[in-house]
C-alpha cells in the first residue's frame, strides 16, 4: 500500500453534521485532570488501563484473580460482566482500592438491542431512515446502561460487497454514503450530544478497517484493496462517525494488503491519528493483537505488543501482550513511556466524557425502561419499514382476512432465530412470533404445520401434513431463511440459498396450486433460482427482532405497507458474487443488446468472443434485485426530472428536482434516490453513485416535487497522486427508485 498523506479533506456532503464533537477540542479541564492523574500513576498502572479482561456472562461469582486485578490497577475495561451486584463490586475495588481510584469501562456487545431486540443492523439499513437507527442506538443504550454498560462494540462500519460473508448481517450494506448517513445515526443514538447522561453510552466504529472485503466471503481472511478504494469506499463510514464524534474505534482482524490492521501505522497513525485528529481510543478486536503471530507477521507475543503499540493501538481486548511485555519494551527502548502516556490519556478522556469519575456506580431507578410498551413499539416500527417485498404477482399481498391460511416453515414459530446475530441479552420469551401474531389476527381461519423442524432440516417427515393442511388453504405463507446462527461472526457460507430441504417442501407445496406467500427471515440475501418462479409474492424479512410477529402480521394484512430498500445488490447465484452497483464500467460494458445466453449459442459455433461485452453467459450482468429495490402495495411514478444549470463552476452548486407522484390505490412510502455519474476521471468513477434519498409518503392522487443539491466537493474522489480533487467534466444524474433505474439529466462541471 502506497502510505501518501492526504492534504485536502472534503466532508462527506448531504449528511447532517451533529452540533457535539465528541473527539474534537479537548476539554481542558479534562486534559489537566488527566495530566493530574497520569503524572501519579505507575508504570503497571498505565499498562493496566490499556488492557481489557473479560469473563463469560454467565459467571454469577467474581473470579478472585480479576478483583485482584482490578485492586492492583492493572484493569482499565472489563468485558461481559452484567449482574449488577458484580458491577458495582468490581467499581467498588477500582474506585476505593486501587492506587489512583480510577474507574472501570464496562463495555458488551450491544449490536441492535438488549433486551428490546430491533432488526439486524443490515435490516435498519433496509429501512434507509436514520431516525429509526438513531431510536433503536438509544432505547440499546438506555437499557444496558442500566446494568452498568456503559460501552458497546457498535456500530459495524464495514462496506459489505460479498453476502457470503457472515457479518453482513452486522453492516449497513455495500453503499459508503448511506452507511456513513447510518453511522452518524448510531453514534448520536448510543452517545446523544452528552456521553455523561447515565442512559448514554460509548459507541465504537469497527472493524477499522476493510473487514467486508475479505477474500472470498471468509471470515478473518484478507483484504487486499487499493488505497483508492480504501479511501473512496471503506473509509468513507468511519470518517463520518469520527466527524459525529464516535468514542472509540476498533481494529479489525484481517491484513490489508499484507499488514494486519491491529499493527497497521497507516490506518491508525497516518490515517486515523494523523489525518483525521481522532480523539478518542483505539481498541484491538478479541485477540486480534497476539493473533498477529498467526498471520505471519509477528514471531511472538512481545513483537506482536510493539507492533500494535508502536502503531497506535490504545487497548488490548482480552489477550495479555501488553500486560507481559511493555515493560520490557520500553526499558529496551523500542517502546516509550510518553508514547504509553499517550495512550492512557485516550482511555482517560473517554471515560471522563462518560461521567465515570463523577458518577462510576450502576443507575438502579431505571428498570421500568427494559422493554417498555414505548421500546416495543419502536421495534415494531423498525420492523415493519426494514422489510422488502421483493415480488407481488397478482397483488396477492396484501392478504384479505377472509382467505383460509395454511402457515408452514421453520421459522414461523422461532423466537429466538428471529432475534438474529448477537443477540446475547434478549430473551426467547420477550419475542413474539408471527405464529402467534397470525393466530391472534386470524383465529381460526389459520392453520400451522411447520413441515420443517428447523431451517436446516432435510428429513421429509413433515411434508405430507403440511402438503394436506394446504390443500384446503386458500394460500401458502412459508416462513423459510436461515437460523441466527447461520449468520454472523465465524458463520460465511460458500452456498446461500436456503439451507435444509426448504426448496423442497416449497417445489412440493408449488404442486397444490396454491399461491404461495415467501416470507425469509435471514442474515443475508438469500439466492432464490431454484424457486423464484415456484412462489407468488416474497418478502424479504431479515431477521426482525423481538417484534418480528406483529411487524410481519401488519404487512401481510395491510396494516402496514412495505417501504424497505435493498441496501445490498441481491445476487441470482454465489457465482456473481461480488456483485454491487456502484462498479466501474469496464471497456466493454454489458447492455441487454450484447448479452449472449448461453443457450443461444450454436453447437459447433465458430470461436469468437460473440458479445464482446463483459457478462456471463450462463446469468448475464444484472442481479436478480438492484441495489436500492422494493415495491409497495401503491405505485409511484416519477416525471418532469430537472438541473437548475446546464453548466456549474467549481464554487457552485446545483439543484436537481423531481415530481413524485401516488398514482395507486393506497398511501404509501416511496424512497426516492439520487444518483450521480462522473464520466471521466484521473481515475476511472463508478457508473453511479448514491449522493442523497429522501422519505416521502403520499395519499393516492397526490404529488411532490423532491429536490437535491450537489456542490463541487460532494463530486470529490482521490486520484492517482492520492489527492482528493473534483475534477471538471460532465456528469449524469438519476432521481429513480434504485440503482438500476430512473429519470435521467445532465450537467457540466466547470
Amino acid at each position: 500500500m502506497r502510505i501518501a498523506l492526504l492534504k485536502l479533506l472534503v466532508p462527506i456532503l448531504l449528511i447532517p453534521s451533529l452540533a457535539y464533537n465528541q473527539s474534537a477540542d479537548p476539554n481542558p479541564s479534562i486534559e489537566k485532570s488527566i495530566d493530574s492523574i497520569l503524572g501519579k500513576m505507575s508504570l503497571t498502572e498505565k499498562i493496566g488501563q490499556a488492557s481489557q479482561r473479560g469473563t463469560s456472562s454467565r459467571v454469577k461469582i467474581l473470579p478472585e484473580e480479576l478483583k485482584q486485578a482490578v485492586r492492583e490497577g492493572r484493569v482499565g475495561s472489563v468485558l461481559n460482566v452484567l449482574d449488577r451486584n458484580n458491577v458495582d463490586e468490581l467499581q467498588r475495588i477500582a474506585i476505593k482500592e486501587s492506587p489512583h481510584g480510577i474507574p472501570i469501562l464496562f463495555g458488551r456487545d450491544v449490536i441492535h438491542g438488549y433486551k428490546t431486540i430491533f432488526p439486524i443492523p443490515l435490516g435498519q439499513a433496509a429501512t434507509w431512515n436514520p431516525g429509526i437507527v438513531e431510536r433503536g442506538a438509544a432505547i440499546a443504550a438506555e437499557e444496558a446502561s442500566t446494568n452498568g454498560i456503559r460501552w458497546t462494540f457498535a456500530p459495524m462500519l464495514d462496506i459489505s460487497r460479498d453476502p457470503r460473508w457472515g457479518r453482513i448481517a452486522e453492516s449497513a450494506g455495500e453503499d459508503p454514503y448511506l452507511a456513513s448517513v447510518l453511522g452518524r445515526a448510531y453514534v448520536k443514538g448510543f452517545q446523544g450530544d452528552d456521553m455523561s447522561a447515565p442512559n448514554k453510552i460509548a459507541a465504537c466504529a469497527k472493524h477499522f478497517v476493510g473487514y467486508g472485503a475479505a477474500e472470498g466471503g471468509r471470515d478473518y481472511n484478507s483484504v487486499m484493496l487499493s488505497e483508492n478504494t480504501l479511501r473512496d469506499t471503506y473509509l468513507k463510514p468511519f470518517k463520518a462517525a469520527i466527524d459525529a464524534g464516535i468514542a472509540t474505534v476498533m481494529t479489525s482482524f484481517n491484513d490489508i494488503n499484507g499488514v494486519p490492521a491491529s499493527g497497521n501505522k497507516f490506518i491508525l497513525k497516518t490515517i486515523l491519528r494523523g489525518e483525521w485528529n481522532f480523539k478518542g481510543f483505539v481498541v484491538s478486536d478479541w485477540n486480534s493483537i497476539t493473533e498477529m503471530i498467526a498471520h505471519g507477521y509477528c514471531a511472538d507475543a512481545k513483537e506482536a505488543a510493539f507492533r500494535a503499540a508502536n502503531a497506535g493501538l490504545d487497548m488490548e481486548m482480552t489477550s495479555t501482550s501488553y500486560e507481559n511485555n511493555l515493560r520490557e519494551l520500553i526499558k529496551e527502548g523500542r517502546f516509550t513511556e510518553a508514547q504509553l502516556n499517550d495512550m492512557v490519556r485516550n482511555i482517560l478522556r473517554i471515560k471522563f466524557k462518560l461521567g465515570l469519575f463523577k458518577s462510576p456506580y450502576v443507575d438502579r431507578s431505571r428498570d421500568e425502561k427494559l422493554l417498555s410498551k414505548q421500546h416495543l413499539a419502536d421495534a415494531k416500527e423498525a420492523a415493519v419499514e426494514s422489510m422488502v417485498l421483493l415480488k407481488n404477482k397478482n397483488d396477492i399481498l396484501p392478504l384479505s382476512k377472509n382467505n383460509k391460511i395454511d402457515l408452514i416453515g421453520p421459522l414461523a414459530n422461532a423466537p429466538h432465530e428471529q432475534m438474529g446475530t448477537w443477540i446475547f441479552d434478549g430473551k426467547d420469551a420477550d419475542a413474539i412470533t408471527p405464529l402467534t401474531s397470525l393466530q391472534a389476527a386470524l383465529g381460526k381461519k389459520l392453520v400451522f404445520t411447520p413441515g420443517l423442524a428447523n431451517s436446516r432440516d432435510r428429513r421429509d417427515t413433515g411434508f405430507k401434513e403440511a402438503i394436506a393442511a394446504a390443500m384446503k388453504a386458500d394460500v401458502i405463507l412459508f416462513f423459510g431463511g436461515e437460523e441466527s446462527i447461520l449468520s454472523g461472526e465465524a458463520h460465511s457460507r460458500a452456498d446461500i440459498s436456503l439451507p435444509g430441504a426448504q426448496e423442497q417442501l416449497i417445489k412440493a407445496l408449488k404442486k397444490t396450486g396454491r399461491p404461495i406467500v415467501l416470507i425469509i427471515l435471514a442474515g443475508r440475501p438469500i439466492t432464490l433460482g431454484n424457486i423464484l418462479d415456484d412462489v407468488d409474492a416474497i418478502v424479504m424479512g431479515w431477521h426482525p427482532g423481538t417484534m418480528a410477529g406483529p411487524a410481519i402480521t401488519d404487512l401481510l394484512l395491510g396494516n402496514a405497507s412495505p417501504s424497505g430498500r435493498l441496501p445490498v445488490t441481491w445476487p441470482k447465484a454465489v457465482g456473481q458474487i461480488p456483485i454491487y452497483y456502484n462498479h466501474f464500467n469496464t471497456g466493454r460494458p454489458a447492455t441487454a443488446k450484447t448479452f449472449v445466453q448461453l443457450d443461444s449459442i450454436p453447437v459447433g459455433a465458430w470461436q469468437s468472443s460473440l458479445g464482446n461485452a463483459s457478462h456471463y453467459l450462463d446469468l448475464g450482468f444484472e442481479p436478480q434485485y438492484p441495489f436500492g429495490y422494493g415495491l409497495q402495495y401503491t405505485s409511484f411514478d416519477y416525471s418532469n426530472i430537472m438541473v437548475s444549470n446546464a453548466v456549474v463552476s467549481m464554487n457552485g452548486s446545483v439543484e436537481v428536482s423531481a415530481t413524485i407522484s401516488n398514482s395507486g390505490k393506497r398511501a404509501g412510502t416511496e424512497i426516492v434516490q439520487f444518483y450521480v455519474q462522473d464520466l471521466v476521471g484521473d481515475v476511472v468513477r463508478p457508473v453511479r453513485e448514491l449522493k442523497g434519498f429522501k422519505r416521502i409518503t403520499l395519499e393516492p392522487g397526490q404529488k411532490q416535487e423532491v429536490k437535491f443539491s450537489l456542490t463541487a466537493a460532494d463530486l470529490s474522489f482521490h486520484n492517482q497522486a492520492m489527492k482528493e480533487v473534483t475534477e471538471p467534466g460532465k456528469f449524469k444524474v438519476w432521481i429513480g427508485k434504485n440503482a438500476s433505474e430512473g429519470l435521467e439529466a445532465a450537467f457540466e462541471l466547470k
